[in-house]
């Protein structure tokens, strides 16, 4: 079970409405959560994919995180139910493919 948010658009705040969004999708899984955002050139060496994943509830989370703070159009959200595996940050989604 998980509940799956993410924004593509004009706005660049992407990565602050899929956390806002991840909160109101808490109660289809509340073991972790991550996002991926599609960052800007201009806050990392290259235009890529940055992602921070989390344990525990998104509501609970005292959240200080610079990845929420990024000018980007385009983010995804993911929570997580433990069904299979533990609770760890490395089974917290958003998942790269590893090649």
């Amino acid at each position: 079970m998980c509940g799956i948010f993410g924004y593509v658009g004009p706005r660049t705040d992407a990565p602050k409405i899929v956390f806002e969004g991840l909160k109101r999708l808490e109660y289809r899984g509340y073991d972790s959560w991550g996002i991926a955002v599609k960052s800007d050139k201009s806050q990392v060496t290259s235009d890529k994919l940055v992602i921070e994943k989390h344990i525990g509830k998104i509501g609970d989370s005292k959240i200080d995180s610079s990845l929420i703070t990024y000018h980007s159009s385009l983010a995804l959200g993911h929570t997580r139910w433990a069904t299979h595996g533990g609770v760890t940050v490395a089974n917290a989604h958003p998942h790269l493919d590893c090649t």
